[in-house]
């Protein structure tokens, strides 16, 4: 029986000097990009491939004074909305209001986006929201064109209808 015991205790402790448990630890330590990190520039003088639609905004505060290039038609309505639906619904739920089946479990639950507050955001703040980031919602400037992501904005003004009183107390209980 110690003899056993000898043997397992080298087989642990011999290759803890070495640093031979790295197993578990190497893919941590690469050259990437974490979740939800900020994403990186363009580099100096670099050319988009052909087909690649690109908007330069330098920050978020900067792009609250763009307007909004698309005009809000039907088809740029159901396209942002087809675009919610895909990108926004797990947080902001089919309604906007916060009631997503993600959205429930964070600890910081996501804006009501049909709240007055919101709706009198100009389309350039929620431009740059979804092209830089917010506190807990990611960007989606590498998911997302940005006639695409204005799409999104004129759903979010122009598509997305506020809770009815009712429905609303509900949530809010």
């Amino acid at each position: 029986m110690r003899k056993y015991a000898w043997c397992l205790a080298l087989t642990l402790l011999v290759p803890a000097p070495a640093r031979a448990w790295s197993l578990w630890t190497e893919m941590i330590h690469q050259i990437s990009i974490k979740p939800q990190a900020k994403s990186l520039p363009f580099p100096q003088r670099s050319v988009p491939v052909p087909g690649t639609a690109t908007m330069r905004v330098p920050d978020q505060d900067s792009a609250a004074s763009i307007p909004n290039p698309i005009p809000a038609s039907a088809d740029s309505i159901n396209t942002g909305k087809q675009l919610f639906m895909i990108y926004c619904t797990p947080c902001h739920g089919t309604s906007g209001t916060g009631n997503g089946t993600v959205g429930e479990k964070l600890s910081v639950r996501p804006f009501d986006l049909t709240s007055e507050a919101v709706q009198a955001l100009p389309d350039g703040f929620i431009f740059g929201y979804l092209t830089f980031r917010g506190t807990v919602m990611p960007s989606y400037a590498n998911d997302l064109s940005p006639a695409e992501r204005w799409h999104m904005v004129n759903f979010l003004h122009h598509g997305l209808k506020p809770a009815a009183p009712q429905q609303a107390e509900a949530q809010a209980k």
